[in-house]
């Protein structure tokens, strides 16, 4: 299984709810938020997702995303 972590600008509870169908539409994988994270970090936990597909799939949230 692969890390990624990200900063984002996904900053509060309703960005979480946006970006979910996005990042629940790529299969085997399991992410979360650290909306207490002033850098609101992004960590995805993936079996055979690309760190671009996770870039893709949150950019077309409409957030902003950036590889650690």
């Amino acid at each position: 299984m692969k890390i990624y972590k990200f900063k984002t600008n996904i900053n509060c509870e309703g960005c979480v709810g946006g970006v979910t169908p996005f990042l629940n539409k790529l299969e085997n994988t399991e992410w979360e938020v650290d909306i207490e994270n002033s850098d609101k970090i992004l960590t995805v936990k993936t079996q055979d997702k690309s760190e671009e597909d996770i870039v893709k799939a949150v950019k077309k949230a409409g957030f902003e995303i950036e590889k650690i």
